[in-house]
């Protein structure tokens, strides 16, 4: 019992020098940043993936015969006409 006395002794104090009003995350609050850190990483990862999987050039346009006028070669009617 004295041992345990005398342990009390020497811990009580450092508990009281402890701030009641300061809070830390700990370990949950690391492995929770942790988590979601890998997993933005992830999906960064993922995302450039898809993104290099994308062409990004634009397909010509259709070409029309000779004969005819394409609507948006000419110029459009104003509003009203």
């Amino acid at each position: 019992m004295s041992s345990t006395g005398l342990a009390m002794t020497h811990l009580v104090p450092l508990a009281k020098e402890l701030d009641e009003n300061k809070v830390t995350p700990g370990v949950l609050g690391f492995i929770v940043f942790a988590v979601m850190a890998a997993s933005v990483w992830l999906l960064m990862k993922s995302m450039n993936r898809h993104m290099n999987r994308v062409n990004f050039e634009q397909a010509p346009a259709p070409k029309a015969p000779a004969g005819t006028a394409s609507p948006s070669a000419g110029a459009e009617p104003a509003k009203g006409e």
